[in-house]
């Protein structure tokens, strides 16, 4: 199921978001629904990493013994 969402955009997002449509082919829903898709997945490990950087009992190793421990 699908639910319709309404939007309002500068200009200048509007006419780069059609020129893109027009040059990929594609419908401006089809690329406003992948470019969100992306930013959740993005914003969820980017979300991940910082809770890992704030975790102090989450040990921060340095490249060197990361690769000493992986025997690299």
């Amino acid at each position: 199921m699908s639910k319709a969402i309404s939007i309002r955009l500068p200009d200048r997002l509007t006419r780069a978001l059609e020129q893109l449509a027009s040059a990929t082919e594609r419908t401006k829903t089809h690329l406003i629904r992948k470019a969100i898709e992306t930013y959740l997945g993005e914003y969820a490990d980017y979300q991940i990493a910082l809770d890992r950087l704030r975790d102090k009992d989450d040990k921060i190793l340095a490249s060197k013994d990361l690769k000493d421990s992986l025997g690299i």
